[in-house]
């Protein structure tokens, strides 16, 4: 168990706003980062409150669904952003706008991915 814990905290995509596994009040920091990254209506949820493993799991499927949304957004961009008028250079900026997006939230899923199973290995 104590592995586990060690080799999540030593993550690169362990988020700064979390505390370090088994410190004290981790799993607050844990779930409170874990909240911003859901609509406030599911944050405030009593299942998601005694359950911070559950509000894992839901902040993993949100951002996924952001990154299929993000990756829609720039497959269409070139066909779709001209015949709203927009310039080449609006359309080439806002491109790059969702790749650079894309990455981010990529990068945001492993570190979901990371508390929520070391939240899991807690028996959250």
């Amino acid at each position: 168990m104590l592995m586990s814990l060690t080799s999540t905290r030593l993550s690169p995509d362990w988020p700064c706003q979390v505390k370090t596994p088994g410190s004290y009040d981790w799993e607050r920091s844990a779930a409170k980062w874990l909240r911003e990254l859901v609509p406030a209506r599911y944050a405030s949820y009593p299942a998601f409150i005694r359950h911070p493993v559950l509000l894992g799991r839901h902040a993993q499927i949100q951002v996924e669904h952001e990154i299929r949304v993000a990756r829609t957004a720039l497959q269409t961009a070139r066909a779709e952003l001209p015949r709203a008028g927009l310039h080449e250079g609006v359309i080439e900026h806002t491109i790059k706008l969702y790749a650079a997006e894309i990455m981010q939230l990529q990068h945001i899923a492993r570190s979901v991915r990371a508390v929520t199973q070391a939240l899991a290995g807690t028996g959250r």
